[in-house]
């Protein structure tokens, strides 16, 4: 393949074609992008995308590998490989829709599956094998972005904002992005001052649970089902009494504090199930829109991706929380909703690929700009 000697990484022309994959705290799948990027920041086209859901066998092991348990090295690098061939499934899937061969690709953004977060700690880690990607798509695959921001003392995430800010950001307009997935994050994209950006706590990680419990199913499509529930706000005041609600930026969190057992705490009582799901679905939105309100005022314009911003009844309730502003999603900005944190994979590695820098220390925390992830040549 072409740079795949001792020189991979070469300096790159413009309208290059990046791979982009992302499988995020949800679980549910593997999405993967085609990315296009052109002469300017915001010349970015979407060229192609494919989704390869995650068998349930492989969500269970996921979820397991979240807390300690027996033998959970083994099952982690098992578990790992089978993210990795996951990944090349939506890999092949994407070439041949879009007619691209792997030499037309200059590299992968491989996000890899997060089963530990855990900055505090001084670590994150996200399973998958990137030599084995690399290895099967005949590709240049580059991986764990999030370590060396963790290195220098940042938190590894929220990473989406750079991208955001790349080909988000309006010159007089003050917006946010939200990307709503297992966990919410916002990028507060403000031309008169630097971008900010944090996890504002759980997205759809507790609902999905709460439904797949319940429903049988693996989300509440359209929120219906919470949209049936009445609010139980005796709960929803104990959800907020969470101390990571009250910390200030620079903040990430996960599945490692929003979980299962995080819930189970709080229920104490008990509530009809479609109420719960209500009040969840409600805690969602309003930790949104109290985290826009007390960092920025002065946001006009909410864009929304993510899966999250396909709940039409959670996009009605933070349209209800937050009517001064105006709420849609990045669709409007000619990003669809579901590519949008896949191409910011894509985006990273050809940060790394140009030896740029994929943080924002000023949302981070990190002590500076640093070259993000680590580089398998094909």
């Amino acid at each position: 393949m072409e740079n795949s000697g001792n020189k991979p990484f070469t300096i790159l022309h413009m309208n290059e074609l990046f791979i982009g994959l992302m499988s995020g705290t949800s679980l549910d799948g593997m999405d993967a992008v085609l990315v296009n990027f052109g002469d300017s920041p915001q010349d970015i086209k979407i060229m192609g995308h494919s989704y390869v859901p995650y068998a349930d066998t492989l969500k269970k092991s996921l979820l397991g590998l979240h807390l300690p348990h027996t033998n959970e090295l083994e099952d982690s690098l098992i578990a790992g490989n089978i993210v990795s061939q996951k990944a090349y499934q939506a890999i092949e899937a994407l070439l041949k829709k879009t007619g691209t061969t792997p030499k037309d690709v200059k590299a992968i953004g491989f996000h890899g599956q997060t089963i530990r977060h855990q900055p505090q700690k001084g670590f994150t880690l996200q399973i998958g094998n990137p030599a084995l990607l690399a290895e099967l798509s005949y590709i240049n695959v580059i991986a764990d972005f999030r370590s060396r921001d963790v290195a220098a003392g940042g938190q590894g995430a929220p990473l989406v904002p750079a991208f955001h800010k790349e080909i988000f950001s309006h010159p007089t307009t003050h917006r946010a992005i939200v990307n709503i997935g297992g966990i919410a994050n916002i990028t507060l994209l403000n031309p008169e001052t630097s971008v900010s950006g944090f996890d504002s706590g759980p997205g759809n990680l507790l609902l999905d649970h709460w439904s797949q419990k319940h429903l049988r199913k693996a989300f509440d499509e359209d929120g219906s089902w919470a949209k049936e529930g009445e609010l139980i706000q005796m709960l929803l005041d104990a959800f907020f009494t969470d101390p990571y609600f009250e910390t200030t930026a620079p903040k990430s969190t996960g599945r490692d504090h929003f979980n299962e057992a995080w819930l189970n705490k709080h229920l104490q009582k008990s509530y009809p199930a479609h109420d719960i799901q209500r009040t969840l679905l409600e805690l969602t939105a309003l930790s949104i829109s109290k985290a826009i309100g007390t960092h920025n005022a002065n946001i006009i314009e909410i864009y929304l991706c993510g899966g999250g911003a396909l709940n039409s009844f959670l996009v009605e309730r933070l349209k209800s929380l937050m009517p001064q502003i105006k709420i849609q999603l990045t669709d409007a900005l000619g990003m669809p909703t579901q590519h949008v944190e896949a191409a910011a994979f894509a985006w990273l590695a050809k940060q790394t690929l140009f030896l740029k820098a994929g943080n924002l220390p000023q949302v981070t925390g990190a002590k500076g700009l640093r070259i993000l992830g680590a580089i398998y040549p094909a």
